[in-house]
């Protein structure tokens, strides 16, 4: 199919883990004609998960592309995971779609990972819509789940269609209302859903109140408004796994959700680094510059790394010149890809707001921009706010010599998922690896074992402490030393203050009369950032933290970069000593999802790890939605923990929340271990 811009419609499935998002995405390709047949989850079957890992774990770990065509519109879905350890990769691919269709399991109702897509779709002023899925399953409450849906999301989510025959089929409530429903009069549905549409324009309510009626192609402006402005939030009714209303929800993806011309375009910025960031206004133009943003990658074992993009203006060709961010140098588009689950399609062209890939571009990273060399090349898209990997393992390759092996897989692995991050260590010669939660790190290792061939041995990492101060000191050192020939001389004094929690690191110059000469400053300002690197309390990189350098003096002869990297460094120690150093501690935020009998049990255990409960909410059924504080350092057992308190049916995420100062008692324990390790 030849398609425009107007004719795309980009659409993430998102929604709580075992909701049926791949297998809703295999109905609705089996419904257009796009697959002769439909797989299975269980089998491995499916277009999505197509990945061994996900074939072995029986679930999506990875978002995948899939694209049908159906009443002359070109739909693209993203099936996203929907465990909350890999929630990161679901929040990667929003800039990359107009609709955010929120997928609920009529049996399980509103859990954790819904109610987080939808906040976030929310906040990102994205056009949603809440897909209810398994409404055949026996014994499903589907009117209280309908309501219960209006109670934590608003009364703007309104019915498209509604079950009937006990969920064995789905009636039209919107473009021709009839029939009866399970638990909803379907004029009143559909009349709900024009007086919804027609508040956001005041000549079409006057039509309306005038006539008493309007033709549903006389609201498509009106309804694409209430989408981008969340006035109207669609609700639809399937059985993916029956087929019930899965055609249905084609015509609605077809007919009602926005095309890339009418939904809420992703907030871009000039990322330039001398100017405060300035809002860009990027439109879907196929004659304009091309402006694409990377927001997947792929190592492919067939055709190498692959980039997937956004195409946002502009048209890419297979004979396309495309630069990376501000590169100078480019790369030539020799084949242009169109994913289908593992499939490369190549096509001749991409239109904005097309999903498409390109292979073997080594520079190409997530997020990175592609354009093609104009004057307007340092166009970006606002930063995200991810979650923060917490969770961590250590590791080490199980044969010595597999160093650098184990060094290039785990940049591959994050590469593709960039909420896996490692970290190196100089004081504790660790490489950590860290992830969103257990499971997260659990696939990491596996990957790196079946994919890449590394076998890795592992235990806990060294909890990332920060050190600080919490009063203003001055400091003060002479380096000299004479060695027969030409000597050293650096002398530095400084003052340091505290900063407030998350300002980091400052160095102030306010060095008069040339005391110390200019070329010198920077000496002792890396002097002072050796500090602020390996600590000066128990061997943690320090932060809030401002060093004014004020007065020092130098010899004309013996003074050089060496003499004052090491006044700077032990002027800094000498301040530190006086400023009543502390060691802080990450503390995460927690959201526990437990059966309303064992609440007691995970409020005693938190208590017990130093932990505090914010607030509790009743979710539907009898689970029970707790939010608490917690420190790190308290919850390396903790999903072992949740799981043997709950009987496995608890689960929890977390997010670092700040750094607060450890108890006494810890800190002087911390501080004499390194103390211990630095005499050895």
């Amino acid at each position: 199919m030849s398609y425009t811009t107007n004719d795309i419609r980009n659409i993430a499935l998102v929604g709580h883990a075992y909701s049926g998002k791949t297998t809703l995405a295999e109905a609705l390709l089996h419904a257009a004609g796009a697959i002769g047949a439909t797989g299975a989850v269980e089998k491995g079957s499916t277009v999505s998960d197509f990945d061994p890992l996900e074939q072995k774990h029986q679930h999506s770990l990875r978002t995948a592309l899939v694209s049908l065509d159906h009443n002359d519109s070109h739909i693209n879905l993203i099936d996203t995971p929907g465990d909350p350890d890999f929630f990161g990769q679901t929040l990667q691919v929003l800039p990359a779609v107009e609709t955010v269709a929120v997928v609920i399991d009529a049996a399980t109702g509103i859990q954790t990972m819904t109610r987080r897509a939808m906040e976030h779709a929310t906040t990102r002023k994205q056009c949603r819509m809440v897909i209810i899925n398994h409404i055949d399953a026996e014994g499903v409450d589907l009117e209280g789940l309908f309501k219960a849906v209006q109670e934590n999301f608003g009364s703007e989510c309104l019915a498209i269609n509604l079950p009937a025959g006990g969920g064995t089929q789905v009636v039209d409530c919107f473009f021709s209302p009839s029939g009866d429903s399970d638990f909803w009069s379907v004029q009143e549905a559909h009349t709900a859903v024009i007086d919804q549409t027609v508040e956001v324009d005041e000549e079409l309510m006057a039509v309306y109140l005038e006539k008493g009626s309007v033709e549903p192609a006389q609201l498509h402006d009106a309804f694409e408004q209430a989408l981008r402005e969340g006035h109207l939030v669609p609700v639809c009714f399937v059985s993916a796994k029956q087929g019930t209303g899965v055609s249905e929800l084609l015509d609605v993806f077809a007919k009602l959700m926005p095309n890339p011309s009418e939904g809420t375009p992703p907030p871009f910025i000039r990322c330039a680094i001398d100017e405060d960031p300035q809002p860009v206004e990027i439109t879907p133009d196929p004659e304009g510059h091309i402006v694409a943003h990377v927001f997947k990658v792929d190592f492919d074992p067939y055709v190498g790394k692959l980039g997937i993009f956004r195409i946002h203006q502009g048209t890419v060709t297979k004979d396309s010149e495309l630069f990376i961010n501000d590169a100078r140098k480019g790369f030539k588009v020799g084949h242009l890809f169109k994913l289908q689950g593992k499939k490369h399609n190549e096509q001749a062209q991409g239109v904005p707001g097309d999903l498409c890939a390109v292979a073997k571009v080594n520079d190409i990273t997530v997020n990175c921009m592609l354009h093609n060399f104009h004057e307007e090349d340092d166009v970006c898209l606002q930063p995200m706010q991810l979650p923060m990997p917490l969770a961590g393992l250590a590791v080490a390759p199980k044969k010595r010599g597999e160093e650098q092996k184990l060094a290039e897989a785990l940049e591959k692995i994050c590469e593709e998922d960039p909420r896996l991050q490692v970290e190196r260590s100089a004081s504790t010669y660790e490489t950590v690896l860290r992830g969103l939660g257990e499971l997260h790190l659990r696939v990491a290792l596996e990957r790196l074992e079946e994919v890449y061939n590394v076998g890795v041995d592992t235990k806990p990492p060294t909890i990332p402490y920060r050190e600080t101060i919490t009063k203003k000191a001055e400091g003060h050192h002479r380096h000299k030393k004479q060695t027969g020939g030409a000597g050293q001389f650096g002398e530095v004094f400084l003052r340091i203050e505290p900063l407030p929690r998350g300002g980091g690191f400052e160095f102030v110059d306010q060095v008069v009369g040339g005391v110390i000469p200019n070329q010198f400053i920077p000496s002792v300002e890396k002097g002072v950032r050796q500090v602020i690197e390996s600590g000066a309390v128990a061997g943690f990189p320090m932060q809030d933290i401002q060093v004014s350098v004020y007065d020092g003096k130098y010899h004309a002869v013996d003074s050089n970069e060496v003499s004052f990297i090491s006044a700077g460094r032990k002027a800094f120690r000498d301040a530190i000593a006086s400023a009543k150093p502390i060691i802080l501690e990450p503390v995460v935020n927690l959201e526990i999802t437990v059966p309303n009998d064992k609440m007691g049990d995970i409020t005693g255990d938190l208590s017990s790890r130093r932990g505090r409960v914010v607030s509790t909410d009743m979710l539907s059924g009898d689970l029970m939605l707790i939010k608490a504080q917690a420190p790190l350092a308290e919850l390396s057992d903790y999903q072992s923990r949740v799981t043997s308190m709950t009987g496995g049916e608890g689960s929890y995420t977390m997010q670092l929340s700040h750094y607060d100062p450890v108890p006494a008692n810890i800190q002087k324990d911390l501080a004499s271990k390194f103390i211990s390790s630095e005499e050895d």
